[in-house]
């Protein structure tokens, strides 16, 4: 997932626009084909979770000029849908989220490192490959080698940068030599990682204090809650679990500490979003206004 399209890793919880409108998409619109949306409904949606009128038209403009979206006129109005470049982010985050989750306890033991030597000048180059890197689950050994849990696949990240004739990659497994435990504290911010999946935890939870049956629950404190405003609270949701497993990179159950919070973070996720997932899609069918992708 390129994840500087999707979320800046420093930005907090309230993610800028950009993050919220890849959201937006993922959750009404990845799954429909060639479904697009209208701006006046992007609009109404994300003005739920705090974003202006004016911030969401600049946003919609600069991810069509990125190549994210597709648009097309209908009458007076204008709809916005996906390009294949944004299905592919998407539909990597989808596959990290609901597939391969936040906990690793089948890891089998071996690595794959990636080395890479970049000319001093290609700092932007740099900073997109460290950011890909981090989000396919790489941390840095040293400066110019990084490892990474299992084996990753980063092929179509190192052509699609450039960088083939720069990256080198290997599958190992540590000697026993290795202290595992210090080779992944020395390499992985584990506290932060930690404090990101309990402030999750604790943010999400009082939507779970009074679980009705019927797939709607009470609101916290960061607007309104599920029962009032569903669409809204499913789009905070995904958002922000996105930025909290952002730097997550799926490190083995075994060499890590028996209290890590990402289950108990994941399973609050996957309990919330349960819960508002059909009353989100009943919103929608009701409240967006689509059209078909010519």
């Amino acid at each position: 997932m390129e994840n500087d399209d999707v979320l800046d890793p420093a930005e907090g919880p309230q993610q800028r626009p950009q993050s919220l409108m890849l959201a937006f998409f993922g959750n009404h619109v990845l799954e429909e084909g060639d479904l697009c949306v209208s701006s006046g409904s992007v609009i109404d949606v994300l003005g739920r979770v705090g974003v202006g009128e004016q911030a969401v038209r600049s946003t919609l403009t600069r991810m069509v000029n990125r190549g994210l979206l597709s648009r097309q006129r209908e009458g007076r109005r204008m709809y916005f849908g996906l390009t294949p470049h944004a299905r592919r982010i998407l539909e990597d985050g989808h596959a990290r989220i609901w597939t391969r989750g936040a906990v690793d306890d089948a890891w089998d033991g071996t690595w794959t490192l990636l080395g890479f030597s970049l000319p001093d000048s290609w700092k932007s180059r740099r900073h997109d490959l460290r950011s890909r890197l981090t989000w396919s689950g790489f941390g840095p050994l040293y400066s110019g080698l990084w490892i990474a849990p299992g084996e990753v696949d980063v092929t179509a990240v190192v052509e699609e940068l450039g960088l083939s004739d720069h990256v080198k990659v290997f599958r190992a497994q540590a000697a026993d030599l290795t202290d595992i435990d210090q080779m992944i504290r020395d390499t992985w911010d584990l506290e932060s990682i930690a404090a990101r999946y309990t402030s999750f935890d604790a943010r999400w939870t009082p939507h779970l204090a009074s679980e009705p049956d019927t797939g709607s629950g009470s609101g916290s404190g960061s607007g309104s809650g599920s029962e009032d405003d569903p669409i809204g609270t499913r789009l905070r949701l995904v958002s922000e679990w996105l930025w909290t497993i952002r730097t997550d990179p799926r490190l083995p159950a075994r060499h890590l500490p028996p209290d890590w919070p990402a289950g108990p973070a994941q399973e609050t996720f996957r309990r919330v979003a349960a819960r508002t997932e059909e009353p989100a899609r009943r919103m929608a069918r009701e409240l967006l206004d689509t059209a078909r992708a010519r």
